[in-house]
């Protein structure tokens, strides 16, 4: 078995809910902890801004990278502003938020960067509890990712996933105990339209999270 050091992690950071509870997560967990993030044209592109301002407070470097061809080869909703922003996951297709691929070169880019800075750690907010038609969200999909990109570089990597079967409560409820609730809660840009923390109330995000938050606060106050 090939050893690998913990020491420094490489987090697929967007400034999101998820992202930013996995970067604390990995601040306890390892030693030297690095961010990086893609703008790929988002229309919530005012996380990445929240981003910087997130990594700066955890003291994390953050690099931000272009990647601006994604919305060149995909058409929905996060990229194509005009388009409308599916309220209801379709029946039998995935809804028109998904971006083709995001998550696979999202990890590629990241694990390119990790091997250029020796970093075997990679670590990414995708999760499947709160499973939203999304198929690169996938326990499967990061396995077997992890396997792929340890065969075509030739290099150790292991793909965390704090998040990958955890409901949103719990996500607030691992923010809260990594101390960082406040800051999840005000400072991250999880709504698909820009609006940070509470959001807008009325996206498929705003609503996943703002349940989560109930349900979450609610479990806290009869324990």
């Amino acid at each position: 078995m090939t050893f690998i050091d913990k020491k420094k992690a490489l987090v697929v950071f967007s400034g999101g809910q998820d992202s930013t509870t996995c970067l604390f997560w990995a601040k306890r967990e390892f030693e030297e902890v690095y961010a990086i993030a893609f703008n790929y044209g988002q229309r919530h592109a005012v996380e990445l801004e929240s981003a910087k301002t997130i990594a700066e407070t955890a003291g994390v470097p953050l690099q931000v990278f272009p990647m601006d061809l994604i919305s060149q080869l995909s058409r929905n909703s996060l990229t194509y502003h005009s388009m409308q922003v599916d309220r209801n996951k379709p029946e039998d297709t995935p809804p028109n938020t998904l971006v083709e691929g995001r998550n696979m070169l999202f990890l590629t880019y990241a694990a390119i960067f990790a091997k250029v800075h020796n970093i075997h750690h990679l670590v990414t907010g995708v999760g499947q509890a709160d499973f939203s038609g999304y198929p690169d969200c996938r326990n499967d999909f990061i396995v077997s990712l992890n396997e792929t990109l340890n065969l075509s570089m030739d290099y150790p990597y292991q793909i965390h996933t704090p998040l990958m079967w955890k409901n949103k409560s719990e996500i607030w409820q691992l923010a809260d105990e990594l101390g960082v609730f406040d800051l999840v809660q005000n400072e991250t840009v999880t709504c698909y339209n820009g609006i940070k923390g509470v959001g807008c109330g009325e996206c498929p995000a705003c609503e996943l999270r703002n349940k989560g938050l109930e349900k979450y606060l609610e479990k806290k106050e009869n324990t």
